[in-house]
């Protein structure tokens, strides 16, 4: 069971930070945030796989105390931009380790993708650091070993994603047995409306049209597919401790409401806000404390229309796929999540039909998801198991 937003959190002052993934789209807002707010953060440790001339503009700015990079070379390229270097240099999954263990870090965003970004979560929440988490595979593929070590070390763990932010705030003060279910807020994405019939022939652009959210190919996909929210189902269930039949998901066009939850007594508490991810990230890095900011409004004088409505999970089935996992256990989110990761890919790459993405994550869930490990080298394991049964599929899908 994952602790409830505390009454009493802990209280930094001026939070030292790790932020894991700094290149990416979460990392690089993060950094917004703390331009906007210099004298309120400090950072410790950036990290980065491959874009080492970003990472080293970055380290320039906020003179970290370590970097990460992806392989040997890229640690070669990285020196070679730094004139002045003073950071310490690490590299691969064993660098991102020592640096989530990193002596004066107290908050840690974890934005990696992939499951190195699950072994650095589970490092630092064996720690008992406070992590504000971006990395779905850390509850996706592992959720309850994550929930596990947090229980035992008292770890704090503040979600960064829109939605589960949202539903942290309204939990804030709650007891669980408060809670009647939770509702999580999908956009529908650049599909809405549309018919599996219609999705037969949509090409890649039209898939990476989202209508509110600018964010990197592989989640804009997930979002068309209506994945991204099943994933975030897996994530809502173990962060909050709330079973599959409690977790409902509705369409929201607008992006405004970004989750909700019912109580027991039939009140519903809601959390609103442009679609910006500067608002969940700076809430996770301030928490419990709400610090001012310049970020957009909404302007509640003007007109707004709010609608919801239930998906079509005929057309998008990867969401009810989702929640089929779910209830199998964690090993079967793993492999969902592996087969989901190559299919995606395939599609990217225009080896496969956008419908092709379900019906291959079906087959694979189909063929492996009775399949039950428990530890994280087997569940990885599993995982590479499963990223090769997709890819023998595809092969054949193409052939």
């Amino acid at each position: 069971m994952f602790p409830r937003p505390r009454l009493l959190p802990q209280l930094i002052d001026m939070p030292t930070l790790a932020i894991f993934g700094s290149t990416g789209s979460i990392g690089r807002q993060a950094l917004e945030v703390l331009r906007a707010s210099p004298d309120t953060y400090s950072v410790r440790v950036l990290s980065a796989w491959t874009n080492v001339e970003l990472l080293a503009a970055q380290a320039k700015e906020f003179m970290p105390e370590v970097v990460v990079v992806g392989t040997p070379e890229a640690a070669r390229r990285y020196r070679s931009c730094r004139d002045d270097l003073r950071e310490h240099v690490l590299v691969g999954e064993e660098g991102l380790e020592e640096a989530a263990a990193w002596p004066g870090v107290d908050t840690i965003l974890s934005a990696v993708v992939g499951a190195a970004g699950l072994r650095l979560t589970l490092r630092a929440v064996t720690l008992g650091r406070r992590i504000a988490l971006a990395n779905k595979e850390s509850l996706v593929v592992a959720g309850d070993l994550v929930m596990e070590a947090a229980k035992t070390s008292g770890a704090e763990i503040i979600p960064v994603d829109s939605e589960h932010a949202a539903i942290f705030q309204c939990l804030v003060g709650t007891s669980p047995d408060d809670v009647e279910r939770l509702v999580l807020t999908a956009s529908g994405g650049p599909f809405l409306g549309r018919t599996r019939e219609d999705l037969v022939y949509v090409g890649v652009d039209e898939a990476m049209d989202h209508p509110n959210w600018s964010m990197g190919a592989k989640i804009t996909v997930d979002s068309a597919t209506l994945m991204n929210k099943g994933l975030e189902v897996i994530e809502a269930h173990w962060l909050f401790g709330i079973d599959p039949d409690h977790i409902h998901v509705v369409v929201h066009p607008q992006s405004i409401v970004h989750s909700m939850v019912e109580f027991v007594d039939g009140s519903t508490l809601a959390q609103l806000g442009p679609p910006d991810m500067r608002l969940p990230i700076q809430y996770a890095l301030d928490y419990p404390v709400r610090n001012r900011s310049a970020w957009p409004r909404m302007d509640w004088t003007e007109s707004h229309q709010l609608s919801f409505m239930p998906p079509d999970v005929q057309a998008f089935p990867c969401l009810a796929l989702a929640f089929d996992a779910l209830r199998a256990g964690p090993s079967a989110t793993a492999v969902l999540n592996a087969a989901n990761e190559v299919a995606v890919a395939a599609f990217l790459d225009g080896r496969i039909a956008f419908n092709g993405i379900p019906e291959v994550n079906a087959k694979v869930l189909g063929r492996m998801g009775r399949i039950q490990v428990h530890a994280l080298e087997d569940r990885l394991a599993l995982d590479t198991e499963a990223r090769v049964l997709t890819e023998e599929l595809i092969g054949k899908e193409g052939n």
